[in-house]
């Protein structure tokens, strides 16, 4: 057996400058070729033997397991503490070869193990001592390639963070965690937000050029309830010129804007950015903003409906100021999309979700199984973001407070719903007919078939088939949904939902729990 101490190894450079083997194997150092794995199989073909990698505790990282009878004879453990560079061992049918070799983690000890019938030559010993330098190399890559991940996973992370702290109206906070790596970005009282789709194998890259789009200027994040969506907040306004000339050079890929938001509104922006999204999905320019749309709440008296929205949520204004901040920030959203994908988006467990929503349907007397209920509360979320900037009132509840019945029946807003419903029309089915009855029914297509005496897909086909008529998403819920429930309320094609524990004398006038 023999074994050096000073740690020194004969490169042998010239002799291998020259040898084939010597440029296959720096071949394993190309892009396409950077695999530990091929590297030890290489090895043991070139050496005609076998060859294993492992870590300073036995465990196996790339080749074939040395019997651990021929280990026993070396000095594998003065290798591992680093007391020696290498050693040999050769029994009476077999050779034995350590290296070991350097890791960037000075904590973790690899010793190449290089076993052959035959004594060791010139060559071979050559070959054990630049492969092991290559492992050195690649290992080194490896390390520095999962450090950038890791950075780049740990700055993901962070960006998220701040978004949910925004989604809960908490900006000191997620201005104070956006200011250590991306100085002024939350600098600003407004800001508008948008949602760019594509499939979920493009995302990455897609939420890197989104980056390199708006000069880091912007919080992109990637959506972490849908799978192809990317989120991005930006107080300035050349972000979506930018935006939209990345879905230009992109098929299939769509983006939806908000309307300019207080930064505390953040999760009411991201709800108007989806659903400025779905009607992106109709436009031929793949694009659209939410202020492009005629929205019902536009079509209203803003002084009733700021009256009407006032005493609709003052239940909640006797909570905390945190605690009603998280419950509309929640509510909001979870009216929106499903409790699973509201969780991902803010941070909290499904059952959080679910007990904040619980909370407020028992502070608002109200049942959020009913589409017709989600609807009008989701009017008054919108409406309330709003409050500052509308005429003030006293809120006070008095007889001539104005009533959902006397919002819903405004004549603009009664034109629009109209107009909206005449375009199901156009098709030979009675998809308003189906429509009415799937929302009376909650969205649920085998109650709307059962009353209709049809097949519950027959009731999924006509919804769908709607949805390009109404440029509406309508089975994912939502705005678009709510939208169009306000519409055949407008009508009179569907009562107004029944506000438990409203006063006798004040119509819309909720108790206090």
């Amino acid at each position: 057996m023999a074994g050096r101490e000073d740690g020194v190894r004969h490169a042998g450079v010239k002799d291998a400058a020259g040898s084939a083997w010597a440029e296959e194997l720096l071949g394993h150092l190309r892009p396409a070729g950077r695999d530990i794995r091929r590297v030890v199989a290489w090895l043991s073909d070139a050496v005609d033997g076998t060859a294993e990698l492992r870590d300073g505790d036995g465990t196996l990282l790339a080749g074939t397991r040395t019997p651990q009878d021929d280990l026993d004879q070396t000095p594998v453990a003065d290798i591992v503490a680093g007391r020696i560079a290498s050693a040999s061992w050769a029994g009476t049918d077999r050779h034995l070869r350590l290296v070991g070799v350097e890791h960037p983690n000075p904590a973790t000890a690899v010793v190449l193990a290089v076993s052959r019938s035959a004594p060791f030559d010139r060559r071979t010993s050559d070959i054990v001592t630049h492969t092991a330098q290559v492992i050195e190399l690649l290992l080194r890559a490896d390390e520095t390639a999962e450090a950038g991940r890791r950075l780049r996973r740990a700055t993901s992370d962070l960006r998220l963070a701040i978004l949910q702290l925004l989604m809960v109206e908490d900006t000191i906070a997620a201005r104070r965690v956006a200011a250590g790596l991306w100085p002024g970005l939350l600098d600003t009282d407004t800001a508008c937000v948008y949602v760019v789709e594509c499939s979920a194998e493009e995302r990455d890259r897609l939420a890197e050029e989104c980056l390199v789009a708006t000069g880091e200027q912007a919080l992109v994040v990637r959506c972490p309830a849908m799978a192809g969506h990317v989120i991005v907040v930006t107080p300035g306004d050349d972000t979506a010129g930018e935006l939209r000339s990345l879905i230009d050079r992109r098929p299939r890929t769509f983006l939806g804007g908000s309307a300019r938001q207080s930064l505390a509104h953040t999760a009411t922006a991201y709800g108007q950015a989806v659903s400025a999204l779905a009607v992106a999905h109709f436009h031929p320019d793949q694009a659209a903003v939410y202020a492009e749309r005629t929205h019902p709440e536009r079509l209203m008296d803003p002084a009733a409906l700021h009256d009407w929205t006032a005493r609709l949520l003052r239940p909640l204004d006797t909570l905390p100021h945190h605690i009603r901040a998280e419950l509309l920030a929640t509510t909001r959203l979870g009216l929106e999309f499903t409790a699973v994908n509201t969780a991902k988006v803010l941070g909290v467990s499904r059952n959080t979700v679910r007990a904040r929503m619980e909370r407020v349907e028992v502070l608002l007397g109200t049942d959020f199984s009913d589409l017709t209920a989600r609807a009008v509360v989701h009017l008054a979320l919108n409406t309330q973001v709003g409050l500052a900037d509308l005429p003030p009132g006293d809120g006070t509840a008095d007889a001539s407070a104005a009533r959902l019945d006397d919002l819903l029946a405004g004549p603009a807003l009664r034109t629009w719903a109209h107009d909206l419903l005449a375009r199901l029309h156009t098709d030979t089915r009675d998809l308003r007919r189906t429509l009415r009855t799937w929302i009376a029914a909650g969205g649920n297509a085998e109650r709307t078939a059962q009353t209709l005496g049809v097949h519950p897909q027959t009731v999924r086909e006509h919804v769908r088939g709607a949805e390009p008529v109404l440029e509406r998403q309508l089975l994912a819920g939502g705005s678009d949904l709510y939208e169009l429930v306000l519409a055949y309320l407008a009508t009179g094609d569907l009562e107004p939902p029944a506000l438990h524990g409203a006063k006798a004398d004040v119509p819309d006038s909720l108790v206090h729990g």
